[in-house]
């Protein structure tokens, strides 16, 4: 069983004489169905919650059970990149719109410094339900953006790691 807190924290980083620094979050790739499909600038609604419910016990005043309930995805996930002569997000969500809905799995993978996958979040059948195209102004010099929120059925976090039999995973055993 996993032992958290301070205390596993020192251990771990004392045996590996090295101090975890955070991942930074500018530098990852979103990928939908084994394709690529951009360099995006911002990725939101990573998000799952569990569902607390009271539940109050008769005789006992002092306090309300709170119980584990269903875990649920109360976000859209939110992709923004530059606007590019690649339209395959747009014309995914137009095909919802014309009634053709075709849910599609995909993979936000962070990178580290290397550009090597060192975590990634897996979401399933996802289909784009908004898309926001770019605001247009003379004045400045930014880059056209667009906008494209997908409804998922859920979200799981990978990262590479021994696999079962204990070995290290190879070069192929990288972000499904």
């Amino acid at each position: 069983m996993t032992t958290f807190g301070p205390n596993a924290f020192v251990a771990a980083s004392g045996r590996l004489g090295l101090r975890p620094d955070p991942y930074p979050a500018f530098d990852f790739l979103v990928e939908i169905e084994g394709l690529v499909v951009g360099g995006f600038s911002e990725v939101t609604g990573l998000q799952v919650e569990t569902v607390v419910e009271p539940y109050r016990e008769g005789g006992v005043n002092e306090y309300e059970h709170r119980l584990a309930g269903p875990t649920r995805y109360p976000s859209n996930l939110v992709l923004r990149h530059g606007i590019t002569d690649v339209d395959s997000l747009w014309a995914w969500h137009q095909d919802v719109c014309t009634g053709v809905v075709e849910r599609r799995n995909g993979t936000v993978h962070l990178l580290d410094s290397a550009r090597q996958p060192v975590m990634w979040w897996d979401f399933r059948e996802a289909c784009p339900v908004r898309w926001t195209g770019p605001e247009l102004r003379a004045e400045t010099n930014t880059v056209a953006v667009e906008t494209v929120e997908l409804v998922h059925r859920g979200i799981r976090m990978s990262r590479p790691g021994p696999v079962a039999d204990g070995t290290s995973p190879s070069a192929d055993d990288g972000p499904s």
